[in-house]
């Protein structure tokens, strides 16, 4: 779709300028492979220095083909490579999260890293990971940067720097592993209260945007009944069924007195750039709720 730009600005300006909801915008990803990568990212983070191109590839595809989400990190502010590739996995599947590291003595041997989770040493600590992949997107530089900063000094062995996690125009956009817990617009405040939170066991739901291991309509319904109760535990109303109704969605999800039953309607947005390097417009899922109801037992 081409339509006139009267002005430009960063996506994440522009996104704040219309209002762009964050509900049920977060993307998939059950089970994650995360990489220390300690150098500057190109637009691919895992296709330079310390992977040449070949081997960059071939690890992508051998993640990927193994239903994960590759993820570069980096500790903020260093840029000198480690003595040995650091590696984690992450499951974000509800009741089976956790995190396992550990490494290997280059990045050629990641190829040989059992990608089911049984090497590796477990760790309780969540993880914090900021996407600052400035070649993507200029905003997740500029926002993420503040994030990860007021994040690393409050919590630093639990704070990281990510490469991509999609959303650009919500930055800045971050992730808290093991529960894949989405947020974005995480500069519009204090980031600490979202690692606070979690420590709590909550969300912080003017910033959430979804869980990874969920789809979108499940995400949505989740944010309206967490509304309408008054509820922000991270494990409150666990998804029961989804199906598709007209031009939305029902979804069922287990609630405190009974089975709540959310009804969306799916629309499409506004023409929109999605990111700063944009010059198509496009139009992106959004979510609106048509009913809440309790079906009691």
């Amino acid at each position: 779709m081409t339509l006139a730009v009267e002005h430009w600005a960063p996506c994440s300006d522009r996104a704040r300028e219309r209002g762009d909801p964050l509900v049920g915008t977060g993307s998939r990803g059950l089970r994650w492979f995360l990489i220390e990568v300690a150098a500057s990212w190109g637009h691919n983070a895992l296709l330079n220095e310390p992977f040449d191109r070949t081997l960059g590839r071939t690890l992508v595809r051998r993640i990927e083909g193994a239903g994960m989400r590759p993820l570069a990190i980096r500790r903020t502010g260093r840029r000198e490579a480690p003595s040995t590739q650091r590696w984690a996995i992450v499951d974000s599947r509800p009741g089976h999260e956790s995190v396992v590291w550990g490494e290997v003595t280059d990045a050629a041997a990641l190829l040989e890293v059992p990608l089911d989770g049984s090497t590796g040493i477990p760790s309780s600590r969540p993880l914090y990971c900021v996407c600052t992949h400035a070649r993507h997107d200029q905003c997740c530089a500029v926002r993420g940067r503040r994030v990860v900063t007021a994040l690393a000094e409050a919590h630093p062995e639990e704070t990281w720097e990510c490469s991509h996690l999609g959303g650009d125009r919500f930055a800045g956009t971050m992730v808290v592993f093991p529960h894949g817990l989405y947020y974005g617009y995480a500069d519009d405040g204090d980031p600490v209260r979202i690692a606070d939170a979690f420590d709590d066991g909550r969300i912080v739901p003017e910033r959430y945007r979804g869980r990874s291991s969920l789809t979108h309509p499940l995400q949505a319904a989740q944010h309206y009944a967490r509304e309408a109760f008054g509820d922000d535990r991270i494990e409150s109303f666990p998804p029961l069924a989804e199906e598709a109704a007209g031009t939305g969605w029902r979804v069922r999800l287990e609630g405190a007195d009974g089975v709540v039953v959310v009804e969306l309607d799916e629309a499409p947005s506004e023409p929109l750039l999605s990111t700063c390097a944009a010059t198509r417009f496009v139009r992106v899922r959004q979510y609106e709720l048509r009913s809440i109801s309790v079906e009691r037992s």
